[in-house]
């Protein structure tokens, strides 16, 4: 596919892991890692406590300069992401994602002017080029993070990136394994792509889509050459399961 969109613009892209687990991947060659946050605003100072806590312990486990990102699921307030982010500043989070829902622009604005040196970013929970223009326009993100399964295909994905590219935001999809290579495989922006931890332990390194393909690329030492073969690399493994959808 990357041949049909614009051709191979790099032999190899790096990845970091969402993981309960950093210190484990970061043994596995990931460059870095994203874990979820465990505690909410509604657990008021002592969850905002035992947040900071828990992410202390993360970086301890990592190293001071290894990347570490949180995953937060739209779950938090204005005030309280920008508390949680002043609080976290001596552990060099290196990006805060999906701190609010993707709808609130007002409120990134807010966080974004009261801590314009963090990193923060959202876009997977949006599901049209229209609703991410607002987050592309308003130059309150540092990373739009579209889903190229949610967000209408590779087509839509690519005119999102050509919008976000005019204001020099860079694009790194959420998730979908190989769909996402082919897209990152094509362009000029970052070289690294979101993997998933699907695994029971949260620490091995199993395909995306499980047994459904044969062959599914997966990352070795936190790297991976993008595939060569037809369309996104991939057969599926059983094509009896195409009876359940015709």
């Amino acid at each position: 596919v990357y041949n049909l969109i614009g051709g191979l613009s790099r032999d190899e892209i790096t990845f970091y892991c969402t993981t309960p687990e950093p210190a484990a991947i970061k043994a596995l060659g990931f460059w870095g890692a994203k874990v979820p946050l465990p505690h909410s605003h509604f657990e008021g100072e002592e969850g905002l406590r035992k947040n900071v806590e828990f992410l202390a312990a993360h970086r301890a486990a990592v190293g001071p300069d290894y990347p570490l990102m949180v995953d937060c699921y739209m779950s938090l307030t204005v005030n309280y992401a920008i508390r949680l982010a002043e609080a976290c500043k001596h552990l060099n989070i290196h990006w805060w994602e999906e701190v609010l829902s993707p709808e609130d622009n007002e409120g990134y604005r807010e966080i974004k002017r009261a801590c314009p040196f963090v990193k923060w970013t959202t876009g997977e929970h949006e599901y049209t080029r229209y609703g991410l223009r607002h987050l592309i326009e308003e130059r309150n993100l540092d990373i739009i993070q579209p889903d190229v399964m949610w967000v209408g295909g590779m087509t839509e994905l690519l005119k999102i990136a050509a919008h976000a590219s005019a204001y020099d935001i860079p694009v790194v999809p959420h998730g979908s394994g190989p769909y996402s290579y082919q897209f990152i495989a094509s362009q000029t922006g970052p070289a690294f792509c979101e993997y998933v931890a699907a695994s029971p332990d949260g620490k091995s390194i199993m395909p995306v889509f499980g047994d459904l393909f044969e062959g599914e690329p997966v990352p070795v030492n936190g790297k991976l050459r993008p595939s060569s073969a037809p369309g996104f690399g991939m057969t599926l493994a059983d094509r009896g399961v195409l009876a359940v959808v015709e």
